[in-house]
């Protein structure tokens, strides 16, 4: 799985997911793939905190989004998006491959296998989980540009001027509001008294 995907998608609000996932609901598969594209990359980035390796995440990923693909005939939204319903998904997903991956190396006789890690740092991996989902919240709280922005520099490293001339504004737009939004972020995720 790639997760180059844009985040949001062009055109796509939080606002639109309830008419795509009933859409989606009523059998439109472009709709389907339209949800996936708005929202694979903060599930990945909530499974891969969780569950801590690549391979692990994206087979979260698959199995979040396969159990949305199945529920998604009587799925009603409680707010505009998506995403909160897919992240508790997700942190069930994450939860049961941590418990089978305890149960393995349970089985696993001792000293066998010495390249499974002896514990799981549960508190590290809320901590991270927590972190993460509130990045994703505050990125998503911020203009259609700025989330842009976010997504082409910080999440797939585009330099300033790269950056620039795909959304059609000049360097030092690209470059202000950067720097606006990781002092947003910083303020939202350090914790108070720091």
């Amino acid at each position: 799985m790639t997760h180059t995907t844009a985040w949001p998608p062009t055109g796509h609000s939080a606002g639109s997911d309830a008419a795509l996932v009933a859409a989606a609901g009523a059998g439109d598969d472009a709709a389907f793939r339209a949800l996936y594209r708005a929202h694979v990359r903060p599930v990945y980035w909530l499974a891969h905190s969780l569950v801590g390796t690549q391979v692990d995440a994206e087979d979260v990923t698959q199995e979040t989004f396969l159990a949305a693909w199945r529920k998604q005939p009587g799925l009603e939204l409680a707010g505009q998006s998506l995403l909160p319903w897919l992240v508790t998904i997700c942190r069930f997903q994450c939860a049961n491959r941590i418990r089978r991956q305890q149960r393995d190396r349970e089985h696993t006789a001792a000293g066998l296998d010495e390249t499974l890690p002896a514990t799981v740092d549960v508190k590290k991996q809320v901590v991270d989980a927590v972190l993460v989902e509130r990045v994703i919240a505050e990125v998503g709280t911020l203009s259609a540009l700025d989330q842009q922005i976010f997504r082409l520099c910080a999440a797939e490293g585009y330099a300033y001027q790269a950056a620039a001339e795909q959304l059609g504004v000049s360097h030092g737009a690209v470059r202000n509001r950067l720097s606006r939004i990781r002092t947003q972020l910083r303020s939202t995720i350090e914790p108070e008294g720091t």
